[in-house]
């Protein structure tokens, strides 16, 4: 699993799923009167909590991130993982909610009905439906607000790349990277045509520089998951750019960039907005 293609919203949900595993540890309720020595019971005692609230969110929550992580979302009769997640966290919530006006469940009042035994939220009820309300509102979100979308771990900054055409120590993608000179054109020999009298050789041709205004390869890095396009012109989709790994331009066509992946693939990348240069 890429946790560099966790986004900030993932990062709320899991804060969020840290803050409502803590909450299931205190009590469900509050009682008026009763001594300090008496333990009332914590979520994890309260079967309707622990199913509709506790659980639901924690499954919720973890939905949301494995589907983020992984390259491909897996499906649940052809329902991404990543939406049921959502669909648990709005429901874990909602449970919450309702639990807060009802914290005794059936047993509306404890001992003899009066209000001074009756039973209120307690703690953990409480924490619990404030960690449920940021996870279902962070994982409804975050497709719809750019801010949450960006990477939640930054891609390291890669090292500046070699100059075009330059012979690269061991790296990969650079336009020009294994060009071998050609055999004998280093330097003349004597009595070769060309060679001036007295045998001394000639300077070898300097290789034409590139204009000033020619394209240079750089590093970048994509603010979300986007296609690479076979170079053809196609539709085809040969590799997918994820979030929080730098890839190399090598070359651009109009508005997009032809880009090189680690294992050596090229494509072309057609949406090229608000991508992190290196």
């Amino acid at each position: 699993m890429n946790i560099r293609s966790l986004t900030r919203g993932d990062g709320v949900v899991i804060g969020a799923a840290v803050l409502l595993f803590i909450a299931s540890f205190l009590d469900n309720y509050s009682l008026d009167g009763v001594p300090d020595s008496f333990e009332l019971p914590n979520l994890w005692e309260s079967g309707p909590v622990l199913l509709s609230v506790v659980l639901a969110g924690l499954f919720g929550a973890a939905f949301i991130v494995i589907a983020r992580g992984l390259p491909q979302a897996p499906k649940i009769a052809g329902i991404d993982l990543g939406q049921f997640g959502i669909a648990f966290t709005v429901f874990a919530a909602w449970s919450a909610l309702g639990n807060i006006f009802d914290p005794a469940g059936g047993a509306d009042n404890i001992g003899s009905g009066s209000g001074s035994n009756s039973a209120d939220a307690g703690a953990g009820l409480i924490l619990a439906l404030i960690a449920t309300l940021i996870m279902a509102a962070a994982a409804v979100a975050t497709p719809l607000v750019p801010a949450l979308k960006a990477a939640l771990v930054g891609a390291p900054r890669p090292a500046a790349p070699q100059p075009y055409g330059a012979q690269p120590p061991g790296g990969y993608g650079y336009p020009g990277a294994g060009a071998q000179a050609p055999f004998g054109a280093g330097q003349p020999q004597q009595g070769q045509p060309g060679t001036p009298f007295g045998g001394q050789p000639q300077q070898a041709q300097a290789a034409p520089q590139p204009p000033a205004g020619d394209f240079s390869p750089f590093w970048f890095a994509v603010p979300v998951a986007r296609p690479l396009f076979a170079e053809d012109g196609s539709q085809s989709t040969i590799a997918e750019l994820a979030p929080g790994t730098w890839y190399l331009a090598v070359e651009q066509r109009g508005a997009h960039l032809v880009a090189q992946t680690q294992d050596g693939r090229r494509g072309v990348l057609q949406d090229t907005s608000g991508i992190q240069r290196g």
